[in-house]
């Protein structure tokens, strides 16, 4: 039981390489806002479209096929700070984020390649 509290406190501790990101086409300047934990994400991101197997945008998957790789550039638009307070949850704060860059960026129809999010309301 130790080793599971140890472990729980080490991932506490972790430094969080997360935020928000884009992917731009740079042919149609269509855009995918995206949120991650660890930037590294980003690399599997591209893997996926090499190999035709993203499967969550399957217009972004097209048009990564149809342009090519060198067609997009990835990046990120910001980082997330880890702020030393009780009520701070990764996944809150990386939500608030992303929501205030598609706010700004409105990545949707013919300017991007994310969705509508169905109000909460």
């Amino acid at each position: 039981m130790d080793r599971k509290k140890a472990l729980k406190q080490q991932y506490k501790e972790a430094p969080i390489d997360g935020g928000v990101y884009q992917v731009k086409n740079t042919i149609n300047q269509k855009i995918m806002v995206v949120s991650t934990m660890n930037f590294k994400t980003i690399n599997g991101l591209k893997f996926m479209l090499n190999t035709n197997s993203y499967m969550p945008n399957k217009l972004l998957q097209q048009e990564w096929n149809e342009y090519g790789m060198d067609a997009f550039t990835i990046d990120i638009l910001e980082r997330l700070d880890k702020e030393d307070r009780p009520v701070f949850t990764v996944k809150d704060e990386l939500n608030k984020l992303e929501e205030k860059w598609l706010e700004k960026l409105q990545p949707y129809g013919d300017k991007g390649y994310n969705k509508h999010h169905k109000s909460t309301l």
